[in-house]
């Protein structure tokens, strides 16, 4: 298994960080994880094919998670691919259906097989590679969010996309060897629905979990200057390895 970090970005600008997207290839099936503005040029700089994505799951519906699917699904098709699985929340079906009514000229260009999930949904991608399973868990961030699970080759990475700590990510969480968590904005900043370091750290204090690499990501501007003191409050409750996430960067669990 293989983790790029294409975008660990926000909805605002900042250099060196687009909107949210992490690409995960299990031998040779490649999965898109949310797929927001920039992620498609992302794809290009990875040295990955955007064609050979199998599929893409999204979090939620956010413009900065879901800014470049049509893209993306435009690129393919301009060079003759024209099929695509999209996994997402409920409302995923609606949202697509609606986007693409604005452009009138896609219309039965392509194919996109749209499946919705639920927490507590298990399944398995199709498409080429690797087998892996993913698991389903409800985010605290929209009525529908969701954060997942994905196993394969007897690894488990867990990404949260957009969420406040909270009890059910960290069941989801334990035993995992990587957990990719938001973290928004910087110590004592007042937030919901995203995660700040000591937001995260009481939810640890409540439910300590058993993670070998922690991994921060949807880093707004607010968090310059703030990532070191991010990574040293967390590391004086969580044990495993914490890392800010940077654009590009590929890890191997």
């Amino acid at each position: 298994m293989e983790i790029t970090f294409l975008g660990t970005g926000v909805g605002i600008p900042q250099a060196g960080r687009v909107q949210s997207g992490v690409l995960m290839d299990f031998e040779g099936k490649l999965l898109l994880f949310d797929c927001g503005c920039g992620v498609l040029g992302r794809i290009l700089e990875s040295k990955h094919k955007h064609t050979d994505i199998d599929g893409i799951v999204l979090t939620h519906l956010h413009l900065d998670h879901v800014g470049d699917v049509l893209a993306l699904i435009k690129a393919n098709w301009l060079v003759k691919k024209t099929d695509m699985r999209l996994y997402g929340p409920q409302g995923t079906r609606e949202w697509f259906e609606k986007t693409l009514d604005v452009y009138d000229y896609l219309k039965d260009r392509f194919t996109v097989d749209i499946i919705e999930l639920s927490p507590g949904d298990e399944f398995a991608p199709e498409g080429k590679g690797g087998d892996c399973t993913i698991t389903c868990a409800k985010t605290v961030h929209t009525n529908n969010s969701l954060a997942y699970r994905i196993k394969s080759e007897g690894k488990s990475v867990v990404y949260t996309g957009d969420t406040e700590p909270c009890e059910a990510v960290m069941e989801l969480a334990e035993d995992a060897d990587v957990l990719i968590h938001e973290c928004s904005f910087p110590l004592g900043f007042p937030m919901t629905n995203h995660t700040t370091p000591d937001m995260f750290t009481l939810m640890l204090e409540e439910y300590p979990i058993n993670v070998k690499e922690l991994y921060l990501t949807h880093l707004y501007p607010h968090m310059h200057g703030h990532y070191e003191e991010a990574r040293h409050h967390i590391r004086k409750y969580f044990t495993g390895n914490v890392t800010i996430a940077k654009d590009l960067m590929v890890i191997k669990p």
